[in-house]
């Protein structure tokens, strides 16, 4: 009697296999295209009076979101909860199966540098509809300013 040496369902089978290589390497690819080691999201520009840092991190406490400067560098860390089953539903202990997880969970911590210009002591931040916003005020002695020729 022939038996085959590959698993029936080989398509399923390699799809397995290929979620748990790009879990293992934390290559599952996001909204962002790019690995889970990029939250928040950030956007950065500036203005010649400020520099503005934007973080979409949407479903954050912002009493968890710890803003930081230090020497130069700007620093966002916080904790994400996970908003996955935990599969304590009194019965069994199962733990429920998750087919797809894109959702961030977890500590993060993203650094910027900022520009010699930036004045650490002009720092303000707010948290509204999932965005954090950092605006950074730019030294008065950096500031453009128009010179009155005589």
């Amino acid at each position: 009697m022939y038996r085959s040496l590959f698993p029936r369902d080989l398509f399923a089978e390699l799809d397995r296999l290929q979620r748990d290589v790009q879990q293992a390497f934390d290559l599952s690819p996001t909204i962002r295209g790019i690995g889970r080691g990029g939250f928040p999201a950030l956007n950065v520009g500036a203005t010649p009076q400020s520099i503005e840092l934007y973080a979409f991190a949407p479903g954050l406490d912002p009493a968890s979101i710890d803003v930081q400067i230090d020497r130069g560098v700007l620093s966002l860390s916080g904790r994400r909860a996970s908003s996955l089953p935990s599969g304590n539903g009194g019965e069994a202990k199962e733990r429920p199966v998750v087919h797809i997880n894109e959702r961030f969970a977890g500590e993060f911590r993203r650094t910027v540098s900022l520009p010699d210009d930036a004045d650490p002591d002009a720092v303000t931040a707010g948290y509204r509809d999932g965005v954090l916003r950092v605006s950074v005020q730019r030294r008065a002695s950096a500031q453009p300013r128009r010179i009155t020729v005589q």
